[in-house]
């Protein structure tokens, strides 16, 4: 069984990455923390209770409340997409006697803080843990910058994160967790961890319409069936104004299968850099995919296709098991 510990904004896709991770037997979730992005770290880590909340454990991962704000520039967040409380309004959800819809788990926020948490994590399980981010890279960048040998004992990082040949989300060149942090996006790539990176490239290649998960979740009656269909509806009508479908990307659940099915993707490795100061650019992840050649030693592995319909197959089969 693969440690894992998960650094996370949770939005709507982390959520469904977060169930996904729990309900994988192939891994074992050590620790949470938190981070602002789509939304600010203290929402992210309110949020972050709600997803536990949604399953019946016993015991729950370490979670820790990471950093508030980027390293240099300033905070963008997301709820313009995944809803005010970046889980799709669910919070104003109540069931007829008062109470919230969706309570929250009721499991303890360490005093520690993130950043002192994944080290901790790290040297508690040296050379074994993997540290899955699925929002900006700031919490494991200082934790870099605080320790950078322990950091190396890191087994890798898996991320989300920038795109190569496909537009940005955020602006054409960029992103968004490497857009709302990409100073710390540098640092963590040139960490001398190996990092494995899911890209705008592949995540767009998996559509969850809402047309598939009306079918999914029609003949159930279930606590995550009804988060499914709650939480992803402002998602889904922000992608119909603005993308083009009504549906989403469910980016941040791929990281998840690279793990446990590394066998329904394929990747190349590159010397990925990014652009912290460009006016226009800031945010860019830049990369030579060419695997006949390499004018630096690759410091990364970038995926570049997934079989889409095995990994949603995956995916409901996983989370509604």
């Amino acid at each position: 069984m693969q440690r894992i510990f998960i650094d996370t904004d949770p939005g709507v896709d982390d959520a469904l990455a977060l169930l996904l991770a729990m309900k994988s037997p192939e891994l074992h979730v050590e620790a949470i923390t938190t981070v602002s992005g789509n939304v600010h770290v203290e929402q992210a880590t309110q949020n972050l209770l709600t997803i536990l909340g949604l399953l019946d454990i016993a015991d729950y991962p370490f979670i820790a409340k990471g950093e508030a704000k980027p390293l240099v520039k300033p905070l963008v967040k997301a709820e313009h997409v995944h809803g005010e409380d970046g889980l799709g309004n669910i919070s104003k959800l109540l069931n007829p006697d008062g109470n919230p819809r969706y309570p929250n788990a009721t499991c303890e926020i360490s005093s520690m803080s993130g950043v002192d948490l994944i080290l901790e994590t790290v040297e508690r399980y040296p050379n074994e843990l993997v540290l899955v981010a699925l929002g900006p890279l700031t919490n494991i960048s200082k934790a870099v910058q605080k320790d950078a040998k322990l950091m190396q004992k890191l087994q890798s990082i898996v991320l989300m994160g920038g795109v190569f040949s496909e537009y940005g989300n955020v602006t054409t060149t960029a992103e968004f967790n490497v857009y709302v942090d990409p100073h710390a996006a540098h640092e963590v790539f040139n960490s001398g961890v190996p990092v494995h990176i899911a890209p705008l490239d592949v995540t767009h290649q998996v559509k969850l319409t809402g047309e598939r998960l009306e079918t999914e979740i029609e003949a159930r009656n279930d606590k995550i069936s009804s988060f499914l269909k709650d939480s992803t509806q402002a998602c889904m009508e922000f992608y119909r104004q603005n993308v083009g479908f009504y549906g989403l990307h469910i980016h941040d659940a791929l990281p998840i299968g690279m793990l446990t099915h590394p066998q329904f993707f394929q990747s190349v490795s590159a010397f990925v850099q990014v652009e912290t100061e460009g006016h226009l650019t800031s945010g860019m992840t830049v990369a030579d995919l060419r695997q006949t050649y390499h004018a630096s030693t690759p410091n990364a592995s970038i995926y570049t296709e997934v079989d889409a319909e095995a990994f949603l197959n995956h995916f409901f089969h996983r989370i509604f098991s």
